[in-house]
């Protein structure tokens, strides 16, 4: 006796069960990919809408005098005006350079402090072993919790009385004593996902614990670095509130006091005012891109450890 199923295949059809399982994988499949479609079409709608800030400071960097309120506004300046990106430096009180100086003198010592202080912050909390030093971390931890207003009084007597203001000892030295807690707590949560069998192989060899952090645990922390290294710069290179507290001398102004100061005396110049913001954003964004492969590492790699 034959089936029907043999029947139908020595006739080169196919049998309705194998018609309807085949049919509900092409449905899901195109289910899967509309899904698909939707979330990408979703988030590139969305990264436009983020990203018109930006494009609309680009446009207005490049407009002639008259154009900038325009309705509708037009995204393509007729004609490109390049000269804005010179014309604005020429109306500064102090040259353009001073303050990029500034900014970058500030950034860079204050990043490097974070950096050095934190890390071995981090690697304490982390690789030793001492008394209280899980209440210690909890004690650090909590100061983030801290608003900066709360803060700032006290620590603006602190300084006056050392004599650091109108200098950038204010913007620089704190963070040689200890950095930030968020860097602490990501330096240690990073160096916890390296295995303990490392240190105790140093340690047998006769390493101390600086011979450890330096030899073993900076050089496996590359994307941790890079991580608080993107966070830093772009928190001192934008800063505005602690420059316009600690600095009082025009020649010692950051980027953002002079725009402050540009809007105050030349706010009906938009055009130069966005070639001004865009020569102070520029730097960052392309620093950011740069680094980005190795920020996302970190990220998701400082969140790996259940210790």
């Amino acid at each position: 006796m034959v089936t029907s199923g043999a029947v139908a295949a020595k006739e080169g059809t196919t049998s309705p069960i194998r018609q309807s399982a085949r049919g509900s994988v092409n449905t899901r499949a195109v289910a899967r990919l509309a899904g698909r479609l939707f979330i990408h079409a979703l988030l590139i709608a969305g990264s436009l809408a983020m990203m018109l800030p930006m494009l609309w400071m680009i446009s207005t960097s490049l407009k002639p005098t008259g154009q900038e309120w325009v309705f509708p506004p037009r995204w393509i300046p007729r004609p490109v005006q390049w000269r804005n990106y010179v014309d604005f430096a020429k109306v500064l009180p102090v040259p353009f350079y001073r303050y990029v100086l500034n900014t970058l003198t500030i950034t860079v010592f204050a990043t490097l402090g974070t950096l050095v202080t934190s890390s071995l912050a981090g690697f304490a909390f982390a690789r030793l072993r001492f008394w209280a030093r899980d209440k210690v971390f909890f004690l650090v931890i909590s100061t983030m919790m801290l608003p900066g207003a709360v803060t700032l009084v006290p620590t603006f007597l602190i300084f006056r009385y050392l004599g650091w203001l109108n200098t950038f000892l204010p913007l620089t030295v704190p963070y040689w004593l200890g950095g930030t807690p968020f860097s602490v707590f990501l330096f240690r949560q990073f160096f916890m996902t390296l295995p303990y069998e490392l240190d105790e192989a140093a340690r047998m060899d006769g390493a101390s614990n600086f011979w450890i952090y330096y030899r073993i645990a900076l050089p496996l922390s590359i994307p941790a670095l890079i991580s608080v290294l993107i966070f830093q710069v772009l928190d001192h290179w934008n800063a505005f509130m602690g420059p316009l507290i600690y600095l009082n001398s025009m020649h010692k102004y950051t980027l953002s006091l002079a725009l402050r100061v540009f809007q105050n005396e030349r706010s009906q110049r938009v055009n130069l005012l966005m070639a001004a913001s865009m020569m102070q954003v520029l730097p960052v964004i392309i620093f950011f891109f740069t680094a980005q492969r190795y920020f996302i590492k970190g990220i998701t790699l400082t969140g790996l450890s259940g210790r």
